[in-house]
């Protein structure tokens, strides 16, 4: 429980950890008893073929949204699921109210197929700003945390990002092609030029992972859901990385940024990609 006049930097020095312990129980309860084991009747489609929704997505979303508002009282969660439901929750990343963004599983696609790349996403932001992530990868064990100012790390240990080695191509992970329209192909397609080496994503939380680990080099997304980039994004910065929207500002998670985005390993090489999608707009 939050005091009257705590801040949240000051909750977040007190129960950062029994953060970390909710997102594992959520994983442990609601997603890897599902995990190679979904019946038929567990998946759902939302959107269309490739928009996938399983049981383990609305469960760990559902104990996450209890659990995480027990721990910080007054403040609201924006789920991705609570917000298929009703579009106007995500208007709570616009308020004065401590938020909770959280991507149950993401990477379904990959969950229901029986990959082990996916991952549960949790940020919290005030006032437009994400001050702490937690990414859990529950079928590989390995946690990674950040908050604001103090570093980004996985399972224990600092992550530095690192620039990428000279002379040799980017690799970019880019939206995948089932997920973009015709007009974001035609955005990213830039980046199919001399010196980088594009690749579609996986799950963007384990993508951003990469990145900050310095396996990566950067990504470019032509979407904005809060639940997908917020985590993530706060974990590159941490490690020492940076992103950038077209018009050369930061993400937001607030929204209205400008399409496509790119996250990188450095400052650098957040410029040069950005730029290079600069030339298709």
């Amino acid at each position: 429980m939050i005091e009257e006049t705590e801040t949240i930097e000051e909750f977040l020095a007190r129960r950062s950890a029994d953060v970390e312990e909710a997102v594992r129980k959520a994983a442990a309860a609601e997603i890897l008893p599902r995990f190679r084991r979904l019946a038929a009747h567990e998946v759902d489609q939302k959107s269309g073929p490739h928009d996938l929704v399983t049981d383990a997505d609305r469960l760990a979303e559902l104990r996450l949204t209890e659990d995480l508002g027990a721990l910080l009282p007054g403040s609201v969660v924006v789920g991705e699921e609570a917000v298929h439901a009703d579009p106007a929750v995500y208007e709570a990343l616009r308020g004065d109210t401590p938020v909770w963004i959280v991507d149950p599983v993401d990477g379904t696609r990959q969950f229901v197929h029986g990959d082990d790349g996916f991952c549960t996403l949790v940020a919290l932001a005030h006032r437009g700003t994400v001050v702490a992530s937690w990414t859990y990868a529950a079928a590989r064990d390995r946690f990674a945390t950040a908050i604001r100012g103090q570093g980004a790390f996985l399972d224990g240990e600092r992550l530095f990002a690192g620039p990428p080695e000279p002379g040799r191509d980017l690799v970019v992970a880019t939206s995948h092609p089932d997920y973009t329209t015709d007009e974001q192909k035609r955005a990213l397609r830039a980046l199919w030029t001399d010196g980088l080496a594009p690749r579609a994503c996986g799950s963007a939380g384990l993508e951003y992972l990469a990145i900050a680990r310095g396996e990566l080099d950067a990504v470019a997304f032509s979407w904005e859901a809060a639940w997908d980039h917020a985590a993530g994004l706060l974990l590159v910065e941490e490690a020492g990385g940076a992103h950038l929207t077209l018009t050369g500002e930061p993400f937001r998670v607030t929204g209205g940024n400008a399409l496509p985005f790119t996250a990188a390993r450095d400052a650098a090489t957040a410029r040069r990609v950005a730029g290079v999608l600069r030339t298709a707009s």
